[in-house]
């Protein structure tokens, strides 16, 4: 089993952000800063539990969305957050395929035409490299004293990270809460039936690229004794920010922390 291996670390507003490698995935940890010189697992930071954040697609790991989630999830509930570059994407090389694949959407995107078929062909794709570099990052931070093996894990991850998180979730047991949305059903309703987890999916109603119906679809398919959806009006990029907040809430309340005033 590969190792993290940090190779860079900033701090600021009680948030220590630490870049990091496992073997040739590249990703960033957002730790909450401790008051002592050593956190109660021994080592320099807490004991917390760990959710893992995926980013969309043409994105990166330190996307301002990205950062400003993590440091949502940090302060408000004293997580730890994990988010790695996707294949292809951020500070990984691209092949052949990610470049076809990329120009074909830029394609279709200048001549008006659907980019559905072409983002859930190319993202299913990309799923099936990233999952199991995904799990070997859990593996690995598992190791590390202030996560554990034993402790609660989440996902949260939408658009193109929807794609790889619910193959993800499926087949990873370790993972126990996730947050969805804003995806295509056509290559994940299958596998969200062996999702039972508890779910919070985000919707936006008027999305122009996915259809309220196929939307409401992959929500639908999830086996989640307890899934919620939140439907806004707005288009597909104009998501509220205070669904950031909500998904606070929603993995403080199954990953075991109570939310702070901050948050």
């Amino acid at each position: 089993m590969q190792s993290v291996h940090f190779t860079a670390e900033t701090s600021s507003n009680g948030v220590v952000e630490r870049d990091f490698t496992v073997g040739e995935i590249p990703g960033t940890l957002w730790s909450p800063a401790t008051a002592n010189a050593t956190g109660s697992s021994g080592s320099r930071f807490d004991r917390a539990p760990l959710v893992l954040m995926g980013h969309g697609g043409g994105t990166h790991k330190k996307w301002p969305a990205m950062t400003g989630r993590a440091r949502l999830l940090v302060t408000g509930c004293g997580f730890h957050v994990a988010c790695i570059d996707a294949p292809g994407h951020g500070d990984r090389p691209r092949t052949a395929h990610d470049e076809q694949e990329i120009a074909a959407l830029y394609r279709a995107r200048e001549a008006g035409e659907p980019e559905g078929p072409i983002v859930v062909r190319y993202n299913a794709h990309l799923a099936e490299r990233a999952v199991p570099e995904w799990q070997a990052t859990l593996d690995a931070l598992q190791e590390l004293p202030e996560i554990g093996a034993g402790g609660p894990v989440g996902y949260f991850g939408l658009n193109m990270a929807t794609a790889i998180g619910v193959p993800l979730t499926a087949v990873e047991p370790r993972i126990t809460a996730a947050v969805f949305g804003l995806h295509w059903p056509d290559a994940l309703a299958e596998t969200a039936k062996r999702i039972t987890v508890p779910v919070e999916f985000m919707l936006q109603w008027d999305d122009e690229h996915i259809p309220r119906a196929s939307g409401l679809a992959l929500f639908d398919a999830f086996a989640s004794k307890e899934k919620t959806l939140h439907a806004n009006t707005g288009r597909h990029k104009e998501l509220p920010r205070f669904e950031a907040d909500g998904a606070v809430r929603f993995f403080a309340r199954h990953l075991g922390r109570a939310v702070t005033a901050s948050a």
